[in-house]
């Protein structure tokens, strides 16, 4: 039974914060922040818009676009780092609020890697039989853990939710391979204490490095080639990592999906927000070979190779 991905859904907040608007604030420029970054500006949610808000919101897409209804979900995995409470989970949360009452619920943490965690964790209990439905969702708040006078980090980051509904697809499509790591050696790189603190050059060495293998290894696993890719949706934490994995697979630039210049990187929820980006642009079809890939802070990483449709 082939797991794969039925509905998608996401939810930005309204307010936009421009690279014009930082320069304002902190020692930065418009066209440091591109060069270096590829972002051009990103969203930040409200004080009373909080993480489950973003993931009720998104859930609530998600689960329409399945054509299923709360009572049908039998798992709830929410991808976050910035959870509204250490405890409850967010996915107890979005439970209650969405009346999802026969569902179990959980949240996953591994950072910018989460939804890539959250898909192949919730794809073994489709696969095995045990559950039909499962929510996962990408959520972040970063802006109430982003130190806005750190101005390496503070030009990064945006609020922002994705959410998908996997369960059982035909036999020709779904989930083809998947690939997940962990290198908690690298855990003293990016971190936070009460604010996010990154060395961006070990990051930044480690992704260009990663993901780009890890797209390599899910294509093996499949039996697929570079030729057979039709979407490339990394993780939008940067341009030029973002650019170097492209070039890993050498995919022309249409073939790669790229959000960052609107939304910065959105940890968990930057490769749901892009799927849907991408289906509302018609450019994922059924049947296309879509990889995602994605890293983050543990550190951690996932890439996953689909073929796209129910």
């Amino acid at each position: 039974m082939k797991a794969g991905i039925i509905g998608m859904g996401r939810y930005l907040p309204e307010k936009i914060v421009t690279n014009a608007d930082l320069e304002k604030v902190m020692d930065t420029s418009d066209e440091w922040i591109r060069t270096r970054t590829g972002i051009e500006e990103r969203r930040i949610a409200d004080d009373n818009t909080d993480t489950s808000d973003m993931a009720f919101a998104a859930a609530q897409n998600a689960i329409k676009d399945a054509g299923i209804t709360p009572m049908d979900i039998d798992l709830i995995l929410v991808a976050t780092v910035t959870p509204d409470h250490p405890f409850p989970s967010v996915a107890c949360v979005l439970q209650e609020r969405l009346g999802a009452k026969k569902a179990a619920a959980m949240d996953v943490s591994a950072a910018c890697a989460g939804f890539m965690y959250g898909i192949i964790t919730g794809s073994q209990f489709i696969e095995t039989g045990v559950y039909n439905n499962i929510l996962v969702v990408g959520v972040e708040k970063l802006s109430k853990i982003t130190d806005w006078n750190d101005r390496n980090t503070a030009v990064l980051f945006g609020d922002g939710a994705g959410a998908a509904i996997i369960a059982p697809v035909s036999d020709n499509r779904g989930i083809l391979a998947f690939e997940l790591g962990a290198d908690g050696t690298g855990a003293k790189h990016l971190y936070q204490d009460e604010y996010i603190i990154m060395n961006g050059r070990e990051v930044f060495k480690f992704a260009v490095r990663q993901m780009g293998e890890s797209c390599v290894n899910v294509l093996n696993k499949a039996g697929l080639t570079n030729d057979d890719v039709d979407l490339l949706i990394p993780h939008q934490a940067n341009i030029r990592i973002m650019e170097a994995s492209r070039q890993r697979l050498e995919l022309p630039v249409e073939k790669m999906s790229k959000t960052v210049q609107k939304y910065g990187n959105t940890s968990s929820a930057s490769i749901p927000i892009s799927i849907v980006e991408e289906l509302e642009a018609g450019k994922i079809k059924d049947d296309d070979v879509i990889v995602m890939v994605g890293f983050g802070g543990g550190l951690t990483w996932g890439a996953i190779a689909i073929r796209w449709g129910r």
